[in-house]
């Protein structure tokens, strides 16, 4: 994954979304159209900025501004290339799926890889709608100008991570309330990884599940001196890796 350095002029450049992308001529559906022509008041000859979400970039002139289909014209495309690190965080939903939400849109900003949701011993909550979520991490793409899309994973109970061979070769870190944390994340993670880490709920993981975690080869680690809500510690750890692969 990676989040592309645009020069200056390219902020300009309004950013959309269209997963099917076909050239030299293409178009936009029909909810991006409606806000390209009612919102930002775009016109034909006006261009823009299109993404397939995986990494390939389309500089568009509009044909025809439409807003049920907006056609283009793609004068050229690129690919950016993938970060030489990946983040996976996962994490238990919050009680309220407003404060996942914002942790959402807030790391998607900053730039992470791939998400799972955790059903922990102590969740307070089992279930969260993965669609809307996905709306908020497309919706920041595009204002942060990201052009490949995080992977948002369905549920998946904590203990299905820990014998996982899909992780070998992944830093694996546990991120739990404890005064007696000898390592730091950011002393202990190494630039240029696969990093796992995993965030309980507001109750914190259970004895149980630490010491199967750490059994499984999973290192205990601080994210700081203050006991820190969960979505708070899931955007802490995400700019913990971002500032260390910088």
């Amino acid at each position: 994954m990676c989040f592309f350095c645009v020069s200056p002029l390219s902020y300009s450049m309004q950013l959309f979304f269209q997963e099917k992308i076909e050239s030299p001529l293409t178009h936009l559906d029909e909810e991006e159209s409606r806000h390209l022509v009612k919102v930002l008041r775009k016109k034909q000859g006006d261009q823009i900025r299109l993404t397939n979400g995986k990494g390939m970039v389309f500089d568009c002139v509009i044909l025809e501004a439409n807003p049920k289909k907006t056609n283009l014209k793609v004068l050229n495309s690129s690919e950016i290339p993938e970060d030489k690190f990946h983040i996976h965080l996962a994490i238990a939903p919050t009680k309220s799926p407003d404060r996942m939400e914002w942790m959402v849109e807030k790391i998607t900003e900053i730039g992470f890889h791939e998400l799972t949701l955790l059903e922990t011993m102590n969740s307070e909550r089992g279930f969260l709608k993965t669609d809307r979520l996905n709306k908020k991490i497309i919706s920041a793409c595009k204002q942060s100008l990201k052009y490949r899309i995080p992977v948002l994973n369905q549920t998946k109970k904590l203990t299905a991570l820990f014998k996982n061979k899909e992780f070998e070769g992944f830093q694996k870190f546990i991120a739990y309330v404890d005064q007696d944390h000898e390592s730091h994340l950011f002393d202990v993670a190494v630039p240029e990884g696969k990093y796992l880490i995993l965030i309980g709920p507001e109750g914190d993981f259970d004895p149980k599940e630490i010491k199967e975690a750490i059994e499984s080869g999973f290192l205990p680690v601080s994210l700081g001196k203050s006991r820190l809500r969960t979505e708070t510690a899931g955007l802490a750890s995400v700019q913990m890796f971002q500032v260390l692969n910088r």
